[in-house]
């Protein structure tokens, strides 16, 4: 059986793969240039697949190295010749499934090379004859050793005798992990792993002769339809490839492991696939609690007040940040894939993690606010497998009257949202879902947009400033409705004026369209 594997973790040897010969051809593009270059992107984004299928990609006029330093140890990385033996001995490994002759495997373990200089010689010796590339995958592994540091420098000075025609080296150097390489100094000077000699310079790094790696490594959604319509041709089924492709992008942004996650669901928990069944994958999903991703992410965000600070202004509190990478929150959750530039300000990079993100600050919120009780609620909004959003509003505005109208001005103008998502998200219990702060092509925000089964819900949060600004949310609404074909929507307003009018829960008819406006 085949099974959807396109993050690099064998499962089978029959594997149903998006086709990346496009990158592929533009990665060659830099290796015949002779270029170093890394490859950083976050966990499980599939750098570990693209390097084996570059290598398999490669013409035979190269030799590839393929190494990685997954497990590698620290004892490895404890001096000069330990490292160079390390090196060289993992460099013969690899070539054993290569076409290298016999002789020439050996030729490289054979050295006794025991620093650099004299590993520098040998691999001007190996090289000379040979155009050899070297991959090296997982070097995150090494990025707290300065022995490192020194090896990256060696492969800089060869790399620029190179270019004056005064030795041989690799012809060209892959490097690929999460964290820019580039920047790995001032990444351990940070960490208190290096300390600067007298006259070092800290930002003259020892990989600044690498070219920047431009190559887009996430899936289009043409990319995700190839690997579909092999599924479909093999199964021998009909199903519009071409939208579930669309709606699987619309949840992953392209994210190597996530679009595989979702097709893993569809093919075996679901057996059905369509655009509804997308979104029950996404709603498996995010629940899982063995997720490798999911926790590494949950646990970036408890080891850097930084970026959960700016993931919670975001996401939460709505707030918009510039997207720049010299402020170090915005630039570590750039690496760890967590979010993207869009128009100059920081978006969440899919909305997988805006949904797992927002459950895990919902999650960590109970402690320190007044968790709503919906027994009494819960099987009126969902009666009959179907969800009652104006009976769900309703009822929060007399919530917020029992719960939080003694709260401080100040308090419920910053966690307005919270409190409706932590209202909201117990009422969905695991069978719906919701997505914040999605943005439309013409960029007009949408607040939230909440799915349970086959209904969609479109919701405006605002606060109000008047009655000129709520006539514009209103317009700004009946827009997001009609870009997603919907006849109904839900506009939520949060009053904080100190004697605010009196506004009962209504339907509000604007042409063919109606919108149910209510305030608190």
């Amino acid at each position: 059986m085949k099974e959807f594997n396109v993050t690099g973790t064998c499962i089978s040897d029959e594997n149903y793969m998006v086709d990346i010969t496009n990158k592929l051809e533009k990665i060659k593009v830099l290796v015949d240039k002779k270029s170093y270059f890394t490859i950083n992107r976050g966990r499980q984004y599939g750098k570990t697949t693209t390097l084996s299928q570059l290598r398999r990609f490669l013409p035979d006029e190269y030799t590839v190295i393929s190494l990685s330093f997954q497990g590698i140890g620290d004892e490895s990385f404890s001096s000069e010749a330990i490292f160079c033996q390390t090196f060289l001995g993992r460099i013969q490994k690899a070539l054993r499934f290569s076409d290298a002759t016999i002789e020439y495997q050996e030729s490289w373990g054979n050295s006794k090379a025991k620093n650099f200089n004299l590993l520098s010689d040998h691999i001007t010796d190996m090289c000379e004859h040979k155009k050899i590339i070297l991959m090296i995958d997982e070097v995150d592994q090494a990025s707290n050793h300065r022995i490192f540091l020194n090896f990256l420098g060696m492969l800089r000075e060869k790399f620029l005798l190179r270019k004056d025609g005064l030795d041989f080296t690799f012809h060209s150097v892959i490097l690929a992990g999460v964290y820019d390489i580039k920047n790995i100094k001032q990444k351990m000077i940070q960490e208190g792993v290096h300390a600067p000699s007298s006259g070092e310079k800290i930002y003259n790094s020892p990989w600044n002769i690498a070219v920047d790696f431009k190559v887009d490594m996430s899936f289009s959604s043409e990319e995700i339809m190839t690997m579909l319509i092999d599924y479909e041709q093999d199964h021998q089924l009909r199903m519009d490839t071409a939208k579930i492709a669309e709606e699987i992008y619309f949840y992953t942004n392209g994210y190597p492991v996530l679009v595989s996650k979702l097709c893993q669901y569809m093919d075996v928990e679901l057996e059905r696939w369509s655009e509804e069944s997308v979104r029950d994958a996404v709603r498996l999903l995010v629940r899982e609690t063995d997720n490798v991703l999911f926790k590494s992410l949950s646990q970036n965000l408890v080891n850097n007040a930084g970026v959960y600070q700016l993931m919670y202004d975001v996401l939460i509190l709505g707030e918009r940040r510039s997207f720049s990478t010299d402020v170090p929150a915005v630039d570590l959750a750039y690496r760890y894939d967590y979010i993207r530039d869009e128009n100059g300000r920081v978006k969440v990079s899919n909305k997988v993690f805006e949904i797992v993100m927002t459950n895990y600050f919902i999650s960590k919120d109970e402690g320190r606010m007044d968790v709503p009780n919906h027994g009494r609620w819960m099987p009126e909004i969902t009666r009959g497998g179907r969800f009652n959003m104006q009976l769900c509003l309703e009822r929060f505005k007399v919530h917020w009257q029992e719960i939080y109208s003694a709260k401080g001005v100040k308090f419920l103008e910053k966690e307005c949202r919270m409190l409706f998502l932590m209202y909201l998200n117990p009422l969905l219990n695991g069978i719906g879902l919701y997505h914040l702060e999605s943005t439309l092509p013409d960029d007009r925000r949408m607040d939230l947009v909440v799915t349970y089964g086959d209904e969609r819900f479109v919701l405006e949060l605002k606060t109000w400033k008047g009655k000129l600004y709520n006539e514009e949310g209103v317009e700004q609404l009946l827009g997001y409705m009609d870009k997603l074909g919907e006849e109904k929507g839900y506009l939520l307003t949060f009053d904080f004026r100190k004697n605010p009018e009196n506004f009962e829960p209504k339907w509000v008819t604007h042409g063919k369209r109606e919108i149910f406006e209510v305030r608190v």
